[in-house]
């Protein structure tokens, strides 16, 4: 029997389906802003525009994108082994934490060189240790992921709370946040960096976590496609029977997926506690672990294609505050909406268009094929 389909290459699922995706998505925005009385063509100018067209907008994006390949990677790596970890808002609450505690209680004592270090250190097992209670219950006693990992984001959301109310706050201050860390606590500015070689850019969030980023990204696509780890846990993620009978011990596999998932998370405490907001407060992840699942669902699971969903989510969220600042008829909700529909066609529907895709490839294969012969 013939088949009426081929496998894509590697490459059209990872850039060719997710940029499909995001033209449909695109297209059906562009409707939207057109039925409420504005230029589409204008608005995408003024969403690009805000997004790069300056090293201000630029700074922005990627300061936004740098939170979204965290958690984005964290969900990525859990769903190698099949597990959806829909927890990484409250893990990268949970990391903040860490971050936090360690700089309050070292930021009078200690370097910046050796305070760099605790951070991550902390930031990792913070994170990791709010995703060890939901790989345990999975694990070992049956419990599904999503719903434990959804539990524990409400837990870490009122933990906060109460910490920051109780524990935390500044002796004084009605707000529930903790003092300004030390300057010698604070993460490298972009800015700053540059301004060292002799080159000028416009203030922004945008710091030193960005590259943490990158390399974290390099690091992920060496565990999981170049290490035996990895490979256990694809393993998992095809088939845990079969990956049982093989000799994997999924129980572990499972716990250290996780955990690794988690302390990912917890990067991004890095970024916006040391690198931006330089306190404790409340709602610093402002949605970033939701969104990484949009990101790593978009780039295929891989750290390329969450780079670069990342940045594109980056784009989005500050060239959607440009926008709605520049058409008043587009308001900030209507941001949200156009976000949405790009998530919807990214996750929800992220191989709608797959079939018809590999129908074309299978055609043009078959008649290259023919002049071949």
């Amino acid at each position: 029997m013939s088949k009426t389909s081929r496998p894509l290459p590697v490459w059209a699922d990872i850039l060719l389906i997710p940029l499909i995706n995001l033209i449909m998505a695109l297209l059906v925005s562009a409707l939207i802003i057109y039925l409420v009385g504005e230029n589409p063509i204008e608005a995408l100018k003024l969403m690009i525009d805000g997004a790069f067209g300056s090293t201000e907008g630029i700074g922005y994006t990627l300061y936004y994108a740098t939170n979204f390949i965290f958690t984005g990677l964290a969900v990525a790596i859990a769903f190698h082994a099949m597990l959806f970890n829909i927890g990484g808002e409250g893990q990268a609450y949970i990391g903040g934490l860490g971050v936090a505690v360690a700089l309050l209680a070292l930021d009078q004592y200690l370097p910046f060189w050796l305070l760099f270090p605790i951070a991550i250190m902390t930031a990792m097992l913070f994170g990791a240790a709010w995703a060890a209670i939901p790989a345990y219950l999975q694990a070992y006693r049956g419990s599904h992921i999503v719903i434990t990992t959804i539990m524990f984001n409400f837990i870490a959301a009122n933990l906060m709370v109460y910490l920051l109310v109780n524990i935390f706050i500044m002796p004084g201050s009605m707000t529930p946040e903790s003092r300004v860390f030390a300057e010698n606590a604070w993460m490298p500015s972009m800015q700053a960096i540059f301004a060292t070689v002799g080159i000028e850019l416009s203030d922004s969030p945008l710091n030193l976590s960005f590259i943490i980023a990158l390399v974290t990204s390099f690091i992920v696509w060496i565990y999981i496609w170049h290490t035996k780890w990895g490979y256990e846990m694809r393993s998992v993620g095809f088939s845990e029977p079969a990956a049982s009978y093989a000799g994997i011990n999924t129980k572990k596999v499972i716990m250290v997926t996780m955990l690794i998932s988690g302390a990912l998370a917890g990067f991004a405490g890095i970024n916006e506690i040391m690198g931006v907001q330089h306190k404790l407060m409340l709602d610093f992840v402002a949605g970033y672990g939701f969104t990484g699942i949009a990101v790593a669902l978009m780039g295929r699971n891989h750290p390329v294609g969450i780079i670069m969903a990342s940045i594109l989510f980056g784009a989005l969220f500050q060239g959607g505050a440009e926008l709605s600042f520049d058409m008043p008829t587009i308001s900030k909700e209507m941001v949200f909406v156009i976000q949405g529909l790009i998530i919807l066609f990214s996750g929800a529907l992220a191989y709608m268009s797959k079939p018809w895709i590999e129908k074309l490839f299978s055609f043009f294969y078959k008649d290259i094929s023919k002049k071949d012969t």
